[in-house]
This record gives structure tokens, C-alpha cells and sequence, in this order.
């Protein structure tokens, strides 16, 4: 019989101990952020209904990249692609309940049908940051602050990444007014906007023609996504214009952060009806967007027949990791005990050492213990060996006083000490290991 394959299936991952540190430790860092804003954890559902995506998540979504499957009752359900719709469909569930605004904050596993490369994979994690319950720029204000403050605490510049914001409802506009598109082109144009930057520009006109656009309307697609800010609000309109919470904010200044409006920003999901954005890394070899979101005003009146607004992002790990990783920014891995607890040869006061245990565990230190007995020198050759920087020694003379040894292995130094005092003096070697 052959044997099991080892690697895991394409597209997927595995997280050996040394990897899962330094993912735990970003990933706790951006947990801080965002609870200091006061967002609060929720989970859903890794399956869902098939027609929560077909409604909104967009075709290119649905027909290419969802792993979908029939359950024994008949019903179509996919793994979850992306958390949104789950979202959104929860706060409908419980609307009656809730106090608005709500600001929650998710870390699902989400799975794709992609073609595994530099960024992309089959099963990925990612942080979802929400806020419902509220129209006002405010939000978006909040937003784009919280993203700042999430990127500062992995060590990030603010020439590292840049923050680019269109408004989806703003660029429509503009383009119902010069190019004339009407809305059965509409869906496809922002399609083409979503992908300009990835692909050549004639397959982006072609793409165009082809949705029926002479050559004089793309010209002036052409045109418009090339003007700033001022222009784009020339040709909407100032009723238009003031509506829109990314003119409010620049021009009003509500955040200390930079922005860059660009009307390229689309964003492929189609539930989005205004504000989009993109954190994009700025360095040569990695240029790409990080993460992404926008508002979806409409996404639960999907499920009831109350409107209430809501704005956020999904920032997913591989794509994090690798802006981290080209900048040197990754922690280093932390997995080894904090301290090892060994007894003296001879195994007469092994019953003893629980009490230490016990104590050290309490106290929050990771604590280890050899399952078998061997000699104390080879059992410090293992310590030294695993990266242990502590080791508590329990040997018959120095426990009949009440005290024990403990030895700090980097610097090879060692002294009696009583178990009222060794919590204290174990995180005191701790402390100066992390400082050299």
C-alpha cells in the first residue's frame, strides 16, 4: 500500500510552531489596535448558503472561485470567501438587539479557488473590521484612522504603504455624465477599473469596446480616471459632490493622516456603493494592494427590509506577511519554556516537584519538566540544546532549607533561591535576556 502524501493540499498551508509564533504575534498586536477603538470579536459560519454570494459578492466570485458543495439535504453551500456577507446577514438576524452603531471585529479563515502565486492562496486568515449604523463621514474618518494605527503597530512607515480612497457612487456619476454610460455597462467598466493597473491597456480597451463603448467613450473613461479630485467634482456636480463622505473628508480635513484619492480604486465586490480603498505597498518588488474595503450601504437590506449602513475591510495574513517579511518587520519566533524544572539524581523528591510547578504555572511562566528521570548533566545539555534560558533545580540539601537552585543558562551563573522569592527572580533573568 503507498503511502499518504505529506504536503498539504495546494493552495493551503501548514503552520509549524516557529511560524505560528510570529503569526500570533502580528496578529495580536492588530487585536490591540482595534479593541483600543472599542471593536469587539464575533465569529460566523465557515459554510454558508450558495446564494448569500450570488447576490452581491460579484460573478467572477461565484463561477471562478468559491468551493461550493451539496449537502445531504440538497441544499448548495460554499465555504465562506470572504466574511461580509456573514456579517451583514448577523446584524439582520439580530438588528432588534442591537445598540447602533456597532463596531465588530472577525479573524475567519476564508477559502478561494485561486491560482496559488505570490500572494494568493487557496485558504487564507483575515482581520474584518465592521462598523454599522452609521451614514456619517465619520465612520470612514474612524476607519482610515484605525487603519493607520494598525499599520504603525507592526513597525510599519508611513512611506512604507499608501492609503488610496475613490467613492464609487462619485466615479458613477462622472461617468453617467461625460462618457454617457448607462447602467448595463456600468457593472463591466468598473470591472476593467478594478484590473487597470494589472493588465495592459489595450485588453482594457478592447474589454470596453466589446461592453459596447465607442471609441470616443473610452477615450473619456481614459480621461477620467486620470483627473484629481477637484475635476471629478466638476463634472458630478457640488449637490453631487457633498453627498460623498471621501470629498468630505479631504476637504474638510477629518483625519491627521494622509489619503490619496484615486479613481482607479473600484474594488471588485459589488455591494459597495460609495466609499472604496486600498492599502497599497510601495516598495518595487512587492508593489500590490495589501488590503482592502469600502462602504455597503445596502448589503443588509439584503436580508430585511431596514437599511443600515455599514463600512470596513478585511486584512488578510499572506499578503501582510510578505510586506513585513521585505522589510524586515517579522517578529522572531518565540516557542521555547520560559524555564525547566529539573530533580536531583536519585528521583527521592520527584513528589515534590509539583509544588513547583504549580507555582511557576500560576504565575503565567511556561513551565517544562523532563518526563523521565536522567542525570542532571545530561539533562542540562538538553536545556541549553532547546534554547531554555532557565532552570530550576530541586536537589535534596537546598529543599530541606526551603530553597532551590536556579541556574540562568546563558550567562552560566546559578544561586540558591526561596520558592517565595523565585517567581521574581526568574522573570528578572528574563527580562535582562530580552534586552541583550
Amino acid at each position: 500500500m503507498s503511502k499518504l502524501r505529506t504536503q498539504p493540499y495546494r493552495g493551503t498551508r501548514d503552520f509549524l510552531p516557529e511560524e505560528m509564533s510570529v503569526r500570533l504575534q502580528i496578529f495580536d498586536k492588530l487585536y490591540r489596535v482595534v479593541e483600543t477603538f472599542g471593536y469587539v470579536r464575533y465569529d460566523g459560519p465557515v459554510l454558508e448558503p450558495m446564494e448569500l454570494y450570488e447576490a452581491k459578492s460579484g460573478q467572477e466570485l461565484v463561477s471562478e472561485q468559491l468551493f461550493s458543495l451539496i449537502d445531504r439535504g440538497e441544499r448548495r453551500l460554499a465555504l465562506r470567501p470572504e466574511m461580509t456577507p456573514t456579517v451583514a446577514r448577523m446584524v439582520a438576524a439580530n438588528r432588534g438587539a442591537l445598540a447602533f452603531p456597532i463596531r465588530w471585529y472577525s479573524h475567519p479563515n476564508c477559502f478561494r479557488y485561486e491560482r496559488p502565486q505570490r500572494g494568493r492562496v487557496r485558504e487564507h486568515w483575515q482581520i474584518n473590521v465592521d462598523m454599522f449604523g452609521s451614514e456619517s463621514p465619520g465612520a470612514e474618518a474612524e476607519i482610515f484612522t484605525l487603519i493607520h494605527r494598525m499599520m504603525e503597530a507592526l513597525g510599519a512607515a508611513k512611506e512604507d504603504y499608501l492609503l488610496r480612497v475613490s467613492d464609487r457612487m462619485l466615479m458613477e456619476t462622472a461617468f453617467r455624465n461625460y462618457p454617457e454610460i448607462i447602467d448595463e455597462q456600468m457593472k463591466l467598466v468598473f470591472s476593467v477599473l478594478d484590473r487597470w493597473e494589472k493588465v495592459e491597456i489595450d485588453v482594457s480597451r478592447k474589454v470596453l469596446a466589446e461592453a459596447g463603448l465607442s471609441d470616443l467613450q473610452i477615450v473619456r473613461v481614459e480621461e477620467i480616471i486620470g483627473l484629481g479630485l477637484g475635476d471629478i467634482v466638476e463634472i458630478v456636480g457640488e449637490e453631487i459632490a457633498k453627498t460623498s463622505p471621501v470629498v468630505s473628508i479631504l476637504r474638510d480635513e477629518l483625519i491627521q493622516d494622509s489619503i490619496s484619492f484615486d479613481p482607479l480604486i473600484a474594488r471588485g465586490f459589488e455591494y459597495y456603493t460609495s466609499t472604496v480603498f486600498e492599502v497599497f505597498d510601495v516598495i518595487a518588488e512587492n508593489r500590490r494592494a495589501l488590503f482592502g474595503g469600502g462602504r455597503y450601504d445596502n448589503l443588509v437590506a439584503l436580508f430585511s427590509d431596514e437599511r443600515i449602513p455599514g463600512i470596513g475591510f478585511g486584512m488578510g495574513d499572506v499578503t501582510l506577511v510578505n510586506f513585513l517579511e521585505s522589510r524586515g518587520l517579522l517578529p522572531q519566533p518565540n516557542i521555547t519554556a520560559d524555564v525547566e524544572v529539573i530533580v536531583g539524581e536519585g528521583g527521592a523528591l520527584r513528589p515534590v516537584l509539583w509544588e513547583v510547578l504549580n507555582r511557576l504555572r500560576k504565575a503565567g511562566l511556561r513551565t517544562t519538566t523532563p518526563p523521565e528521570q536522567q542525570g542532571v548533566g545530561k539533562q542540562l545539555k538538553r536545556v541549553a540544546k532547546r534554547g531554555i534560558p532557565v532552570v530550576v533545580m530541586i536537589q535534596g540539601n537546598e529543599w530541606e532549607r526551603g530553597t532551590v537552585i536556579v541556574r540562568d543558562m546563558n550567562r552560566t551563573q546559578q544561586s540558591e533561591v526561596t520558592l517565595d522569592a523565585l517567581v521574581a527572580v526568574i522573570r528578572s533573568i528574563i527580562a535582562t535576556e530580552s534586552l541583550t
